[in-house]
């Protein structure tokens, strides 16, 4: 009995060494833990901030009115000098970003009803084919392929819910099939102390049934007064952050409501404010990517027609495309052309006040949006860099989901885009 016991004694203590043996060896060998992430997929928080309708030689010229992006920013990061913007006027480039989604007619004139969308089919490169604004819950986003896949997203707008008659203060946009009052910057009254320059049409995660129907909105679509508490944590830092300025941060409107300057001015003063505060947050400094770009270029040749009454002001887009852009299955043919109704002269710059009021066209020769350029700062990238690769907003999309090993949506899919590569992240 004795020999025996000692026997299966020495068996098991031969037994426990041997498994402890092999944990160790594992452990030592790394082959139980998940291997490092490399290349772009080291990046694991994504923040965008959208600004409005500037054309790269304004934006980066030697007279640019944004120092702050165009020299102290760009000097950190990339300059991306060849990236474009998809359409004209604003909330195709917004939705672009988000779905891979070409326009509609509506969301190719901003949509100043916010319609649902009719969807009649889809082409085989996952293009909607249909008219309107909201796409129903069969049409997927980045935050949903990005929730899918076990990660955060969050998007932050200025001024939202300031009015609460006009928009909530999460999961903002106006009852569907109506008037969309957001169109307009509220200046500040007694009633709204603080005015509000919040716009639908720059917050893309509105036009998606997949999202607005979804308790996530009223989680993760909120105010910009949130981003700061959020940024305080990695842990509550979102792993894709879009932020969208208000209508003068922006540099949409020049000048503003409250009497800010607006334009260039204004924008650059919020990425004064914002960017420092992003990029000393502990996620941002362990895998951040800040990608700073703009909707669209807001360049455009004026016809001044004095001959009809009102005076007829007509601003003529190039539409110019990269990256073997596509219109997409539902636009008519270009050039096109519609009348946006009347204006005081006073409005647009150089003109004389004695016209009074003008009707103003606006004409697009092709159906892109030109060149804007971006910055775009991380760790991963090597300071000064300069990237002359053509990009637009597909590009981008298809970039961000490259990183988080997603899928690719719509236009992102589109064989032969490129997605960023080396010649931004030069620091991998």
């Amino acid at each position: 009995m004795a020999l025996r016991f000692r026997g299966k004694l020495w068996a098991l203590y031969a037994s426990v060494f041997a498994a402890l043996f092999a944990v160790l060896f594992v452990s030592a060998c790394g082959s139980s833990s998940t291997p490092a992430a490399t290349g772009q997929q080291q990046i694991r928080h994504v923040f965008v901030i959208t600004l409005e309708n500037e054309n790269y030689a304004s934006t980066f010229g030697s007279s640019s009115k944004a120092p702050y992006l165009a020299q102290t920013l760009a000097s950190q990061g990339a300059v991306v000098q060849n990236y474009y913007g998809t359409g004209h006027v604003s909330l195709d480039n917004y939705i672009a970003m988000v779905s891979g989604q070409a326009p509609t007619p509506q969301t190719d004139n901003d949509c100043t009803d916010y319609e649902d969308y009719n969807l009649t089919g889809m082409t085989s490169d996952g293009q909607a084919i249909g008219t309107g604004c909201v796409f129903p819950a069969s049409i997927k986003t980045l935050p949903d392929q990005l929730k899918a896949a076990g990660y955060t997203w969050k998007g932050y707008a200025e001024d939202m819910g300031n009015d609460p008659a006009r928009e909530a203060a999460t999961c903002g946009h106006p009852a569907l099939n109506t008037a969309d009052q957001t169109q307009r910057a509220e200046a500040p009254s007694a009633a709204v102390p603080e005015g509000d320059q919040y716009a639908t049409r720059h917050n893309p995660f509105m036009y998606f049934h997949s999202i607005i129907d979804s308790s996530d909105c009223g989680t993760n679509v909120v105010n910009l007064n949130r981003l700061q508490n959020d940024l305080q944590l990695i842990s509550t830092t979102a792993n894709f952050n879009f932020i969208t300025p208000n209508l003068c941060d922006d540099g949409h409107d020049s000048p503003c409501v409250n009497g800010q300057p607006g334009g260039l001015t204004s924008a650059n003063a919020f990425l004064e404010k914002w960017v420092p505060i992003i990029t000393a947050s502990p996620a941002f400094k362990q895998d951040g990517l800040l990608i700073i770009n703009f909707d669209e270029s807001s360049y455009a040749s004026q016809t001044l027609n004095t001959s009809t009454k009102p005076a007829t002001l007509t601003l003529t887009y190039a539409g110019g495309t990269c990256c073997s852009e596509q219109p997409g299955p539902n636009l008519a043919a270009f050039p096109q052309s519609q009348a946006y109704g009347t204006v005081p002269a006073t409005a647009i710059p150089g003109l004389p006040a004695a016209l009074g009021n003008i009707s103003l066209v606006l004409a697009k020769s092709n159906y892109g949006g030109d060149q804007t350029g971006a910055v775009m700062i991380s760790k991963f990238i090597k300071p000064g860099t300069v990237s002359t690769v053509p990009y637009n907003h597909y590009s981008m999309l298809k970039s961000i989901e490259d990183i988080f090993g997603l899928s690719h949506l719509g236009y992102a899919g589109q064989t032969g885009l490129v997605g960023f590569g080396n010649d931004i992240f030069t620091n991998l």
